[in-house]
């Protein structure tokens, strides 16, 4: 009996462990609703040196660089009355954009995903992040990373 079950706690085991690789090791990117995403003929770290390396030369803050996203802030400096209409004051802390981009894929073709927010007093107890849906001009942005990254790669 004690065979038996060993041999079924096995096969189970096995069954689990045996399951429908990614060959990238990295899983398939969703957009939600409101995000941008466009697809780049470079390998995913191309795409995040190029994205660090143009962020940096343009100064943006970089809060996050990791293999498969990096996310940026640009903070929006004195008041803004058409903000603080829309999204409410930011009087207990600073307002910045959060850019975050993911990406996904293998040596020549990745998938990137744009995702944007307006944060109200960032970095505080009183931190409100609301979403944004994409825009012409984070659009373009997208298309200059695919160019850029495409120029620098073998593919």
């Amino acid at each position: 009996m004690k065979k038996l079950i060993f041999i079924g706690l096995t096969a189970a085991l096995a069954a689990c462990q045996s399951g429908p690789s990614n060959r990238s090791g990295q899983s398939t990117l969703r957009p939600d609703a409101d995000a941008q995403s466009i697809q780049i003929k470079a390998s995913p770290e191309v795409v995040r040196a190029t994205l660090v390396k143009s962020a940096t030369a343009r100064g943006t803050i970089i809060q996050q660089n990791q293999p498969n996203m990096v996310v940026m802030e640009n903070y929006v400096h004195g008041r803004n009355p058409v903000l603080d209409q829309e999204f409410g004051l930011s009087d207990s802390g600073e307002r910045a954009y959060r850019i975050r981009l993911r990406f996904s894929g293998n040596q020549c073709n990745t998938s990137v995903v744009q995702d944007l927010a307006l944060v109200n007093n960032i970095y505080t107890p009183q931190e409100q992040a609301f979403k944004l849906p994409g825009s012409p001009g984070s659009m373009q942005s997208l298309q200059q990373l695919k160019a850029n990254a495409e120029a620098t790669s073998p593919c």
